[in-house]
């Protein structure tokens, strides 16, 4: 039994990752300016890994929930 667009687990799921991925966007903002990636930016000129992968993992999330969200 595949899951299809219409049904509410599969609207769950995708509010989930909705929330989800929006949750790791706004953290990873907040990691951003936190003492630790001043630091790295200055030294190296880049932002720490644990922000981008909070910026790259909460963007794919909010999309794939999105997808999932819309489809029909």
């Amino acid at each position: 039994m595949a899951l299809s667009g219409s049904t509410p687990i599969s609207r769950v799921i995708a509010l989930t990752l909705i929330v989800f991925g929006v949750g790791l966007l706004v953290w990873g903002y907040q990691l951003s300016d936190s003492f630790n990636n001043q630091l790295s930016i200055a030294m190296s000129g880049a932002s720490t890994d644990r922000v981008m992968y909070s910026y790259i993992g909460g963007a794919a999330s909010f999309v794939v929930g999105l997808y999932l969200y819309f489809k029909k």
